[in-house]
């Protein structure tokens, strides 16, 4: 991974994408830099992802609440405040919300499994 110059990211500023769920909606405000990426994702009440996804992230919840359910079956209840961190390819995991929730999510080259150690 390239370092990073110091930078402001003024949140407000950054155009949400929208990606339809399994059911809902999620929108995206996307930072990316060599190999980081920054985003501030919202799910709407309802919203199921329509993936398992096998990408490392970190996630800081910053309000409501959701579940990260993984592909053993295992779910976690994460609120306000609660953060969940995983590396690639470690445990295949969906998101889904009732009442909606914002999330902080962190991803990149760091998170990257090194297979070959």
């Amino acid at each position: 991974m390239a370092g990073i110059p110091f930078r402001v990211i003024q949140w407000s500023d950054i155009v949400a994408t929208e990606h339809k769920g399994e059911t809902g909606t999620a929108f995206w405000q996307t930072v990316q830099e060599n190999g980081l990426r920054v985003r501030v994702v919202s799910y709407e009440a309802g919203y199921l992802a329509d993936h398992w996804c096998a990408k490392g992230h970190i996630v800081h919840c910053l309000e409501g609440s959701f579940t990260s359910e993984l592909a053993t079956g295992e779910r976690f209840e994460l609120t306000a405040g609660m953060t969940y961190i995983v590396s690639d390819d470690m445990s295949s995991h969906r998101s889904e919300t009732a009442q909606g929730v914002k999330l902080l999510i962190i991803d990149g080259d760091f998170l990257k499994t090194d297979t070959n150690a």
